[in-house]
């Protein structure tokens, strides 16, 4: 099983990828909800800082490490 992360928006009682997926029509995949943009927000809030200066990258990248750590 391979891992992406999208970010997509829930419209109408649909999520709606904000970017093309590369699925077959009718394909089946497996979504994990993990935060919304309000939680990441605070996620960072409290620890801004905390390791001095980092990045948008290294923040995203630290925040999907601590996201799937509760898979």
């Amino acid at each position: 099983m391979a891992l992406k992360t999208i970010r997509a928006r829930y419209e109408g009682g649909v999520l709606k990828p904000l970017e093309p997926l590369q699925l077959q029509e009718g394909e089946e995949i497996l979504i994990a909800i993990i935060l919304t943009d309000e939680e990441r927000r605070r996620i960072v809030e409290r620890y801004k800082g905390f390791m001095g200066r980092a990045s948008k990258k290294e923040l995203d990248e630290l925040l999907l490490e601590a996201e799937l750590e509760s898979f």
